[in-house]
């Protein structure tokens, strides 16, 4: 907790302000943003979201395409068959390459400096609508992955979404929304545009048929950390929480996500001084990391630490008032009692 203040400058640096996307930028990006149709094995029909990333060239995610036994693309009540595709099954990024799409390709963007808090907003079809729709959100994590890393955000989306660009305020493309957690409380990841830039210079096939699955949809022991994560801390697993973090911890050391949790399951488990140690770690590394401050918050707020409740105020201000509101509404369940 001591770190908060210290902390105060560096976040005030680091967070300048976002203004939601504005109308006219949000109005040129759907005219690149597209509906993908899949016909599937058993006879039914799979949308997804696309989105124009060169000269004839659509992005989506594979899992869309995957198996399919025919694929095209639809908008402003046209349709497009396309003539090949490049895919990178591991990753779950698939191009599609058309004849005479004559559509504007969105700028391709930087997803190796992004920063947790950062606005974001997506366009797909969310529930397969005739219109694509806008989401709205920040960057709530970012997990090394291979040569990139994935984007969590709290922007949502379901099914019809997949394959939906990601874009930063300034409009360019960041992320692909891919995948989720299960559950209500839901985690939203999307997998970054450096893994699309890749993809531009692969070769190219004329088959959707593939056995090769995603990352995230691997046996349990074999997904990435951040994703087992998720549900021992959801269903307060604290033990089990406390194994997978400790395992993460032993790959990545610096991992401020996997020294969080290692944390949230000391502090469950009653062991507050080494749980306080976790969250301090976690600050040094990264000033702005609004789920232990809040955590750090709340422990001070039980230990009746009223100046320490405060300058968690502070600080969570000194991001934006959304993160203060989000603490001051967890701590509304202590007061009540």
């Amino acid at each position: 907790m001591r770190l908060i203040l210290a902390c105060l400058v560096l976040i005030f640096a680091q967070n300048a302000l976002s203004e939601e996307p504005i109308n006219e930028l949000v109005y040129k990006l759907k005219a690149s943003v597209v509906k993908v149709h899949v016909a599937t094995q058993a006879g039914g029909h799979g949308v997804g979201t696309g989105v124009v990333v060169g000269k004839d060239l659509v992005a989506t995610n594979c899992h869309v395409l995957a198996n399919a036994t025919g694929a095209k693309i639809t908008k402003f009540g046209d349709s497009f068959t396309p003539d090949a595709m490049k895919a990178d099954w591991k990753h779950d990024i698939c191009i599609l390459r058309f004849q005479y799409l004559n559509m504007t390709p969105v700028e391709l963007g930087d997803s190796e400096n992004l920063n947790y808090e950062q606005a974001i907003f997506s366009i797909g079809f969310p529930g397969g609508p005739p219109k694509p729709q806008t989401s709205q959100g920040k960057i709530k994590a970012l997990y090394p992955l291979d040569d990139s890393q994935i984007v969590r955000t709290d922007a949502s989306f379901v099914m019809g979404a997949s394959g939906s660009p990601v874009f930063d305020s300034e409009g360019k493309l960041i992320a692909i929304s891919t995948f989720k957690s299960p559950g209500h409380d839901a985690y939203f990841y999307n997998v970054p545009v450096k893994w699309v830039k890749a993809l531009l210079d692969a070769p190219e096939t004329e088959s959707l048929k593939t056995d090769i699955s995603p990352f995230w949809d691997a046996p349990e022991e074999q997904r990435p950390f951040f994703m087992r994560v998720v549900l021992p801390y959801q269903n307060q697993k604290w033990t089990d929480l406390k194994i997978v973090a400790q395992e993460w911890i032993a790959k990545e050391q610096n991992s401020q996500e996997a020294l969080f949790y290692a944390g949230v399951a000391e502090e469950n488990l009653g062991d507050l001084a080494k749980a306080n140690q976790y969250f301090e770690k976690v600050l040094s590394l990264h000033p702005q990391h609004v789920a232990t401050l809040i955590e750090l918050g709340l422990m001070a707020n039980r230990s009746g630490k009223t100046d320490e409740v405060e300058k968690t105020h502070i600080a969570l201000k000194a991001i934006d008032d959304e993160s203060d509101e989000v603490f001051t509404e967890a701590l509304k369940p202590a007061a009540s009692q």
